[in-house]
């Protein structure tokens, strides 16, 4: 048997943000709506390969923390140092009490904007290396100088390296605890300071880091794109009636080349209309037989990541179900908060209605149910 490895993550967000400024820390302050840490975390803990995600956090920020990530999976808090690799000893040293880690990504929560293909290629990159890290090449002429420009540098083999960087945990262990030199720029310099090898994987202009006050200006100024879906499945006997992802005691259920789940089919079409990404079926052909009987929410949790990838954060979906019965008010509360689950979002921004078409048509009749969407992203 095959056994795979335990990946966990620890954030960094134990700092002051002193260079940008105000009384709050700047991993607490809004960028797109929601506090900065909140981003990362929900990428983290919403990848299906990381179990665990440690947060570092400074001395009196418990209250803002938990603030910042309410309605998500419990974080684990740690007790953050005074520096940043302090910060990550103390962190590490958390996990390695719990005893169940083999990876590790280390990330800096004041780069909210983590796409998911990123983490997936650090992890893979950890199968040929203790390290990986992810970067982007310099594209700018660079040059030394003070008042004037004296010499040119050749911009080859010059990376931008930025974070998560990932990780044997063993080895980053091994790397602080043994750790007696100046202060270093990153996890990665250490492990290389002990002869690992560091792999680099494509990075992201999304992973850019918040640094001064200057970087939130652009954050606050929003952009919104909203998409439509509509879908219908017929009522059949001795079928199970899915909706939101919620089990619905009922006669009958919705027949359908998945589990039919007509309302999150038709949330999952509005979320790839914002995006402009096509529709459920580009994506999820029925002809395909490996959909058969799938459950719909890898179709809703697989579009909310396509629109975080392209830097969309979500600011309310509203979906209506149109049937006569089952009535759907007992169910409303369950449904959204499944739905919530499934996007990794607060339940606030999660509306589910219902209404009949008063006795007429094929939903009137009881021979189907249908469902429309809404759902608006916010974009900076």
């Amino acid at each position: 048997m095959v056994t795979v490895p335990i990946t966990v993550a620890l954030i960094l967000a134990a700092g002051s943000g002193s260079r940008v400024g105000g009384d709050i820390p700047k991993q607490f302050r809004p960028v797109r709506g929601k506090p900065m840490l909140r981003h990362s975390y929900e990428a983290l803990s919403a990848h299906p390969s990381i179990s665990k995600v440690y947060v570092a956090i400074g001395a009196g920020q418990e209250a803002e923390a938990f603030a910042a990530l309410h309605g998500l999976p419990a974080a684990i808090f740690v007790q953050g140092g005074a520096t940043r690799r302090e910060s990550v000893r103390l962190g590490l040293k958390a996990i390695a009490t719990d005893g169940d880690a083999d990876r590790i990504l280390i990330h800096d929560a004041a780069r909210p904007f983590l796409p998911s293909t990123v983490i997936d290629d650090l992890i893979k990159a950890l199968d040929e290396a203790p390290g990986a890290v992810p970067a982007l090449p310099v594209v700018d002429s660079l040059s030394r100088g003070d008042q004037n420009l004296s010499e040119t540098v050749d911009r080859a083999h010059l990376w931008r390296i930025q974070t998560p960087q990932a990780f044997a945990f063993a080895d980053i262990l091994a790397a602080h605890e043994d750790w007696t030199g100046d202060e270093p720029t990153d996890d990665a310099r250490m492990l290389m300071a002990r002869g690992g090898q560091v792999r680099i994987v494509p990075g992201s202009e999304a992973l850019n880091k918040f640094t001064f006050s200057t970087d939130f200006a652009g954050s606050t100024m929003p952009s919104f794109r909203s998409g439509n879906g509509f879908d219908v499945h017929r009522l059949v006997p001795d079928a199970e009636l899915w909706l939101c992802g919620v089990l619905i005691p009922h006669d009958k259920g919705l027949a359908g080349h998945s589990d039919a789940d007509v309302a999150m089919h038709a949330l999952t079409d509005a979320i790839l209309g914002a995006i402009a990404k096509g529709d459920i079926g580009d994506h999820f052909p029925p002809t395909d037989p490996q959909w058969r009987g799938a459950s719909s929410d890898r179709f809703l949790a697989y579009a909310m990541q396509l629109a975080r990838d392209d830097g969309y954060a979500l600011a309310n979906a509203d979906v209506t179900i149109i049937c006569e019965r089952p009535k759907i008010g007992p169910f409303r509360g369950q449904m959204r908060q499944r739905l919530a689950e499934i996007m990794a979002v607060d339940i606030d921004c999660i509306s589910v209605k219902a209404t009949t078409t008063e006795m007429l048509g094929f939903t009137g009749r009881g021979e189907g149910i249908a469902a429309q969407a809404t759902a608006t992203f916010e974009k900076y």
